[in-house]
């Protein structure tokens, strides 16, 4: 049930109208069983290992706290690592490892073992997984007082606008939102709501699905068959699809809860106007970006333990967190990009924090987009032999072509208006600064992306490319 589909919008507009006529505590338990129905229309059979897993973590944080034996307290907490860690595990790294195991096999010149069943990997499995284990961390740790109720806490690991592409919450910022009654949908929440969902439709439907076939046309194609700048179109085109992709998912997220009087964290903030990789990872993916350096780097040592240690500990969150993404090779290789990347930049940073003027920033913005996108490259390709081919490919002789001149006017027709309003949100500093103007510039605004929506969708739904985590 995507978002960008008929059928969720009937599935929110039956959920929304049944909602707003019951009490705090009906709520809650009407919102999980939509939750659960939404999660299940996917594969029934995921629902039976996310109640697994919401009922372990619900019980262990409980001991947790009920026990002041550091060893026992200890002892929880570790198990709900290793049940979680294990399930997202198996799962979802299975087929890798038996990739890998029979690579070499294959060396020794033994018979490759075959197992005789196949793993579905369940949608959104390693977001709930990583909200479920901050829960417990959190709870070991002192900063998060257990949830009195199961019902409460599942909703909080499955409240479904968020629960297969994040943003990865916290407990301490959804889970009293679910235990409290909530404030009553005001015209101004509703609004901001609004905003937010046509945003993300706009995002996904007109931008990243428009994107789709230009960066599918070049990293489907063959090598050899495409001129350096077709290839760098589509560098460009897949860098905004997944943008769109994946920001617009969150947008929805967010303005769909706030019609339920949620607030959910922000999770991207124009992440292209970046001038640095410490400033992408601030306004990428936000929620995982945080929890990676709560939850992995911190723990690890942060900058606690000197400037060598603070690199390893740098480039090994970032691999981890690209292992997150995918069960490949080319996610590690994404991930050491970026890791490699922050910890070359970290000692720049220190000697020269707030820049160098205008230019300098520009600069910063354009080469930070292009070691980006050097990074795209290995998160979309089918494999690492596949994305060096590509790369290559761009030392092949620049030309015009049909596909390059039809490609680079769809880019200036659907990113043109939209990076031109990216830019004055970026100048205002304020993701809502479209709310606060005169109401006729408003409607202007609201046409043009409804027009897009109608007249210039991709005349076929793309799946979120997030999904697939």
């Amino acid at each position: 049930m995507w978002f960008n589909s008929f059928s969720f919008w009937l599935f929110l507009a039956v959920v929304l109208l049944v909602y707003h006529r019951l009490g705090h505590r009906l709520q809650n338990r009407f919102l999980l069983l939509a939750s659960y129905f939404f999660y299940g229309c996917w594969d029934w059979r995921f629902l039976f290992l996310i109640l697994f897993t919401t009922a372990f973590d619900f019980f262990a944080a409980r001991r947790i706290e009920a026990s002041a034996d550091a060893t026992v307290r200890k002892y929880w907490v570790t198990a709900s690592l290793v049940v979680e860690l294990g399930v997202l595990g198996v799962f979802k790294y299975f087929g890798f490892f038996l990739t890998e195991f029979n690579r070499v096999l294959s060396v020794l010149g033994l018979e490759h073992w075959e197992p005789g069943f196949r793993l579905i990997l369940p949608v959104g499995i390693s977001f709930y997984t990583f909200q479920a284990l901050s829960y417990t961390i959190d709870v070991y740790r002192g900063r998060t007082t257990p949830c009195r109720h199961f019902l409460d806490f599942a909703l909080y690991i499955s409240f479904f606008p968020q629960l297969v592409a994040g943003p990865i919450e916290r407990s301490h910022h959804l889970l009293p939102q679910v235990e409290n009654p909530r404030p009553r949908v005001s015209e101004a929440l509703f609004r901001e709501g609004l905003y937010l969902v046509i945003t993300g439709l706009f995002l996904k439907v007109v931008i990243a699905d428009n994107m789709a076939w230009l960066a599918n046309f070049v990293f489907d194609a063959k090598p050899g068959e495409l001129n350096g700048a077709e290839v760098l179109l589509g560098i460009y085109a897949f860098a905004f699809q997944i943008y769109g992709d994946f920001a617009g998912y969150s947008a929805i997220a967010i303005g769909v809860s706030k019609w339920m009087g949620f607030d959910l964290m922000e999770n991207f903030r124009r992440p292209y106007f970046a001038a640095n990789p410490r400033e992408f990872w601030q306004r990428w993916h936000i929620s995982l970006s945080t929890w990676l350096r709560d939850y992995l780097y911190i723990p690890l040592g942060g900058n606690r333990e000197g400037e060598w240690k603070t690199r390893r500990n740098l480039i090994l969150t970032m691999v981890l967190g690209g292992l997150w993404h995918g069960a490949a090779w080319t996610f590690v290789i994404w991930g050491a990009i970026h890791g490699v990347w922050l910890a070359i930049h970290r000692p720049w940073f220190a000697r020269s924090p707030g820049g160098n003027g205008r230019g300098a920033r520009l600069l910063g913005i354009v080469v930070t987009f292009h070691l980006v996108c050097l990074g795209w490259v290995f998160f979309r390709a089918e494999s690492f032999g596949a994305a060096i081919a590509l790369l290559s490919s761009l030392a092949a002789p620049w030309q015009f072509s049909d596909f390059l001149t039809t490609g680079i006017c769809l880019m200036v027709f659907f990113l043109g208006p939209w990076l031109a309003f990216e830019f004055w949100m970026e100048r205002q500093n304020d993701s809502a600064r479209l709310l606060g103007l005169p109401w006729p510039i408003r409607v202007f605004a609201y046409l043009y992306a409804l027009l897009m929506l109608l007249f210039f969708a991709a005349p076929k739904p793309v799946e979120f490319i997030y999904f697939q985590f």
